[in-house]
């Protein structure tokens, strides 16, 4: 319940959300008077009237119609207003209302939900002509519009930070691993590239490439313009997205660059704690906000150049160097801005490096775009690395732990097992669990967005395979050109749980183990182009399983993908904290007017383009957020900083502008269209047909409502 942890940030979020509904109806205010239009109330928030004002009576605690009752005998409205003038009482009611949630204004002879309701006085709505009209009706959206124009500008000025446009990881198999490069290169975009841009439009943070991509055209492929370390001049990439199974957007699937600043929040702290004792550098004093400075004794500012350091190891030692209390500013480009002071508590470590394995896309994944690490159709079982205290399943999950089953599913690789889990979406699910070597049987409980809230990674240390992979897919990113071959292993037919015991006679201890046992049986095939013939002896865990042998032939093919496997680092680069650029105006304010007027357009384009993709159904409806959704997703940037929130309320204030200028009935755009016909046809829709569409628009938005409303409430209670 993240949201109701955090009350000043909650009410920050109301008000500054209620204030951007008031501006928008304060512009149908001013647009009013300015057409002279009777506006008989404005109102501040919504509900019952607290404070009341109308000029000539003063201030009231509640509204001031009973007073204009009592003096004229009938209702405001039903005073001419020559006459309230004469009296020196004004027309309009300004008030103040309970609930702090937008505001609204009335006008004489115009109500949204009732058309009929019209007056022929000339200060009337319906008196005034029809391009006077649509300026009224069109000016809540105006101001909508410059107010996020003002609120980009401001934080500008000050400047904002973001995740830089760089790929940090790119996932095997993905679109973005198979790009097409168009200057002739190897293809395939590569840890280290910053995208500059995708079909001519310019990609200042990494949330424009994650947008780009899920607002992409499904039958059109993205021109990536992208620099890269080494190349004398940018290169372009043909990329078709994809939909990810896990956030259900098109992607191309890369990651964030980040930084060297390991990651310190309270939610992932304990797994890089265990995750710096596994690896020794606990012992030399780094933890959690440490801050890796150079690598092999290059300076460096980023994990990708310790990824790197690894790959290029050989399998040899990397030296680390630590500063253990950095700077609390994040490293930026350096380009952008100059590199935090070096502080005074400096380590080094050696880090021994990780074997590599292959990527195994499985023919029988259960979600699109899943794979599993494994070696010729081996892949290892799932192992628990960290509960959170947050967690429901603390004290019932425990880091350590090694699933054995899902239910009666036996040994789930890692993608089975985050499907499988997803099936149990809040319900309990049996697991039977080997932990410190026994095996036991227990009930874990899954939310209601189908996860256990624990960190899952791969159980290298034990050399027992999980349910094995017995065909891959060879192009598992075009569905025209995919098709399956069989593994080495696929005609054995091995149940789960089988202990790999040796390979020609090499015992095997752990997955790095038959990783080297696989180099050095294959090494003589691999100089002659030939396929290999190994002896391999396996077991199930089951009791009294006897012990088995087999021949097995490995293609040359698959003997050069076992050669060129690698190195990998020991640390993830998901623990360190996100490379982080700055957009900033550097106190120019011309330049904060270009960027606030740009970034204003392109969220206004991109709203619009988002409705288009939820009608195509390239966007699901799951991915919508009401006013629920947008109170919890603020209080997370309000916690940023003030910069922050400013640039999330501009935002909401360029939504609530498209959304108010829809060509629905009820909302400002259904109003337009209607004053469109009038004065095409020089006369309005007939008041039957207004009253039909209004209906439509109100169940329209009735169902929205309803829908982001429960996506809003399932995000809340699973912290989604």
């Amino acid at each position: 319940m993240e949201l109701l942890s955090n009350t000043s940030n909650i009410a920050l979020i109301v008000i500054g959300f209620g204030l951007l509904i008031a501006i928008h109806e304060f512009g149908h205010f001013i647009a009013a008077r300015w057409a002279g239009i009777r506006v008989e109330s404005f109102a501040v928030g919504m509900g019952p009237t607290v404070i009341a004002y109308r000029r000539g009576l003063g201030l009231r605690f509640g509204s001031t119609a009973p007073d204009i009752k009592t003096r004229y005998g009938a209702e405001p409205e039903k005073i001419p207003t020559e006459q309230l003038h004469a009296d020196g009482v004004g027309e309009t009611e300004y008030s103040l209302r309970l609930l702090p949630i937008g505001g609204f204004v009335r006008m004489k002879g115009q109500e949204d939900i009732d058309p009929s309701n019209t007056s022929d006085a000339i200060d009337g709505y319906g008196s005034k002509p029809v391009w006077k009209r649509m300026i009224v009706v069109s000016a809540g959206v105006i101001f909508n519009i410059i107010t996020a124009v003002i609120l980009f500008v401001i934080a500008f000025m000050i400047g904002v930070r973001f995740e830089a446009p760089m790929i940090g990881a790119v996932r095997p198999g993905s679109p973005a691993a198979t790009a097409r490069n168009l200057n002739g290169e190897p293809n395939g975009l590569m840890p280290g590239d910053q995208i500059d841009s995708i079909n001519g439009e310019p990609m200042n943070t990494f949330a424009d490439i994650q947008i780009g991509a899920a607002m992409s055209h499904p039958a059109e492929p993205l021109i990536l313009k992208v620099t890269r370390a080494g190349a004398p001049t940018p290169l372009q990439f043909e990329v078709a997205p994809i939909k990810d199974a896990t956030s259900g957007l098109r992607s191309f699937g890369v990651t964030p660059a980040r930084s060297g600043l390991l990651a310190d929040e309270k939610d992932v702290a304990p797994l890089i704690d265990s995750m710096l004792t596994r690896v020794g550098l606990s012992a030399a004093g780094v933890k959690p906000g440490s801050l890796l400075t150079a690598v092999n004794g290059v300076a460096t500012a980023n994990a990708e150049t310790l990824d790197l350091a690894f790959k290029q190891s050989k399998g040899k030692s990397v030296l680390t160097t630590w500063s253990l209390a950095p700077n609390s500013a994040l490293p930026t480009l350096p380009k952008l801005t100059s590199a935090p002071e070096t502080p005074a508590v400096v380590v080094t470590a050696a880090l021994v490096p990780e074997p590599q394995f292959e990527p195994l896309f499985a023919q029988d994944s259960m979600a699109a775009g899943e794979y599993d690490l494994g070696l010729i159709g081996f892949s290892p079982l799932v192992r628990i690395e960290s509960v959170p205290k947050t967690s429901q399943n603390q004290g019932v999950l425990q880091a350590g732990d090694i699933v054995l089953a899902i239910e009666d599913r036996s040994g789930p690789r890692l993608g089975e097992f985050r499907s499988l889990i997803q099936t149990y979406a809040n319900r309990a699910v049996q697991l039977q669990i080997l932990r410190a070597g026994e095996i036991i049987s227990l009930k874990a409980q899954v939310d209601r967005q189908g996860r256990l809230a624990v960190m899952v990674g791969s159980a290298w240390n034990l050399l027992v395979s999980a349910r094995v992979v017995e065909r891959v897919m060879e192009n598992p990113t075009d569905s025209k050109a995919t098709q399956t071959i069989a593994t080495p292993i696929a005609p054995l037919e091995l149940r789960p749980l089988t202990k790999i015991i040796s390979i020609n006679d090499i015992t095997l201890t752990d997955w790095a183990s038959m990783r080297d046992a696989l180099w050095v049986t294959t090494t003589d095939a691999f100089g002659k182009d030939t396929s290999a013939t190994l002896n391999i002896s396996f077991q199930n865990i089951q009791p009294n399983s006897p012990v088995k042998s087999a021949m097995i032939t490995i293609g040359a093919k698959e003997i050069k993908d076992i050669q060129k496997l690698g190195w990998s680092s020991p640390l993830p680069s998901e623990l360190f904290e996100p490379q982080m650029i700055t957009r900033s105006a550097h106190g120019n304010p011309i330049l904060a007017a270009t960027m606030g007027f740009t970034e204003t357009k392109k969220l206004t384009v991109l709203t619009w383009l988002t409705l288009d993709r939820l009608a195509r159904g390239t966007v699901g409806v799951e991915q919508l957020r009401g006013p629920v959704g947008i109170v919890q997703v603020g209080t997370r940037v309000a916690d940023r900083g003030m910069t922050y929130l400013l640039f999330f309320l501009a935002m909401i204030s360029v939504n609530l502008a498209v959304l108010n200028f829809l060509p629905l009935p009820i909302v400002d755009g259904g109003l337009f269209l209607f004053l469109l016909y009038e004065g095409c046809f020089r006369r309005p829709p007939s008041v039957r047909f207004q009253n039909a569409a209004t209906l439509v628009g109100l169940a329209f938005l009735g169902s929205l409502f309803v829908v982001t409303f429960y996506n809003d409430v399932v995000r809340l209670f699973t912290g989604g």
